[in-house]
């Protein structure tokens, strides 16, 4: 891949046409795709953990 990914948006789009790509079984007759969802879904979450992880604690004053 030598194109380059300027922000999660572009990220996402590229994963979603992967996906329906390499399994257009996934793929419903109206063009929906649950499973892309679902993993679009999952990737936002651990994305979303990964945040809050390397998030500083905050101080509780004593």
């Amino acid at each position: 891949m030598s194109d380059e990914i300027h922000s999660y948006i572009q990220l996402q789009q590229q994963i979603h046409h992967a996906l329906r790509v390499q399994h257009p079984d996934w793929v419903e007759p109206n063009g929906n795709c649950p499973t892309c969802d679902s993993y679009e879904s999952r990737l936002a979450e651990l994305l979303g953990l990964s945040h809050r992880t390397n998030s500083p604690t905050p101080s509780v004053a004593a």
